[in-house]
């Protein structure tokens, strides 16, 4: 069986199998005769499970056949909560539809590549950023190819806010691989495709877009400066205007401002404490209230406040449990590190080693989130516990790679 041929619901259940056991990687590697690291890629997809191997796993972890079934059986069609792999049809359809129409731009071409665009923001959560990017270029360069086509000042107008959205998702993908130079191209593409359709919720996402690039690169004050001037331009009531406010609290946490941190944490809170859950709440540009948790955790444990570790538990726990809720591993898996963190502050260094092994090996820390693991890596060595050496194996096996930090 080739990696293609994976079914990717092996990797998860056996993580969540591990999980539930409370198994590590070594231990089940032990009991099924395997290397760790295999364990590793077969809980990330890297590696393609023999039907000899997927038995003994399933024996060891009491699985009841669930992942020897997944082995046997071929898959068909995505599994549950993913989206079928982006092809050109879905261009081919929508060009098919705008011919039909007319040589101008119709209302059925602008809402279909609307429809296009929001499903992409809503597999952000879910699809590596590697495999999004392409799919997004494309639909970029079909929106490019519009442009001077006939149009009513409204359907231009339409052409260029869904232009600008996709720009940004575009350079928000470019950012996760930290891929700076193309991702300040595409931001400057979005800034001025939304100065053109006077909207100014695009606009302010792209300083906090910014914001959050330069936070990552340790450039706080700059953050600071951007998150407030996103704060300044956004819609009253928008997602923008709180998402730059939470970024504020994230910049004031890096440089120690403990009040500040205090004060834009209140600020977020009241912003959506009115706020109904949006109907796609995995929409990357619709502020989901759920997301406070994570974020209130995420910017207690850089500031190095105790309260951030329940915090991180909750955020867990609801990304978990939540009934009928749409999988976002990668908040899982920042959530986690959150945990960690917060975890060091409390003295318990072999409880954060633990946490952050779990979101390394999970393989959903994109390379713009790396140093968060690093930081905790860093913490966990300087305790001189035994779950070092595990997380220094995992951070070595997982870091990202030296193309997906080529600028």
């Amino acid at each position: 069986m080739s990696r293609s041929e994976v079914d990717p619901r092996f990797g998860d259940l056996l993580r969540a199998l591990l999980e539930a056991r409370g198994l590590s990687y070594r231990g089940l590697a032990a009991r099924v005769y395997q290397g760790k690291s295999y364990v590793h890629d077969l809980a990330t997809g890297r590696a393609a499970p023999t039907v000899d191997v997927a038995k003994r796993l399933d024996e060891a972890l009491d699985a009841g056949g669930a992942l020897i079934a997944l082995v046997q059986a071929p898959l068909v069609g995505p599994p549950p909560g993913v989206e079928e792999p982006a092809t050109d049809a879905e261009l081919e359809a929508i060009e098919l539809v705008r011919r039909v129409e007319a040589s101008d731009i119709g209302d059925g071409t602008l809402s279909r590549l609307e429809e296009a665009a929001d499903r992409m923001a809503m597999s952000y959560a879910g699809t590596p950023p590697e495999e999004l990017l392409p799919r997004v270029r494309r639909h970029l360069s079909y929106v490019t190819g519009l442009v001077d086509v006939r149009a009513t000042i409204e359907a231009q107008r339409r052409l260029l806010v869904v232009g600008g959205w996709l720009a940004l998702l575009a350079a928000t993908l470019h950012i996760d691989l930290r891929q700076r130079a193309a991702a300040e191209a595409w931001l400057t593409t979005a800034e001025q495709m939304a100065v053109h359709a006077g909207h100014d919720e695009i606009r302010a996402w792209c300083y906090e877009t910014r914001a959050w690039d330069v936070l990552t690169d340790g450039r706080y004050p700059e953050a600071l400066a951007l998150s407030q001037r996103a704060q300044s331009i956004a819609p009253a009531g928008g997602s923008a205007l709180i998402q730059a406010t939470a970024q504020e609290g994230r910049a004031w946490a890096r440089m120690g401002g403990s009040a500040e941190t205090r004060d834009a944490l209140e600020r977020v809170a009241r912003l959506v404490s009115n706020l109904r859950t949006p109907e796609r709440p995995e929409h990357h540009y619709r502020y989901d209230p759920a997301k406070a948790i994570s974020y209130t955790a995420t910017t207690l444990a850089w500031v190095g406040d105790p309260a951030a570790e329940q915090f991180a538990r909750s955020a867990i726990g609801e990304l978990l449990t939540d009934p009928g809720g749409v999988p976002r591993p990668r908040r899982v898996a920042s959530a986690r590190l959150d945990l960690a963190l917060a975890l060091l502050a409390a003295d318990k260094p072999d409880e954060a080693g633990a946490e952050a092994l779990s979101a390394v090996t999970s393989g959903r820390i994109v390379p713009s989130n790396w140093w968060r693991a690093t930081e905790v890596l860093a913490g966990v060595e300087r305790s001189g516990v035994q779950e070092a050496q595990d997380l220094r194996d995992a951070c070595h096996a997982f870091r990202p790679t030296r193309r997906e930090l080529t600028s």
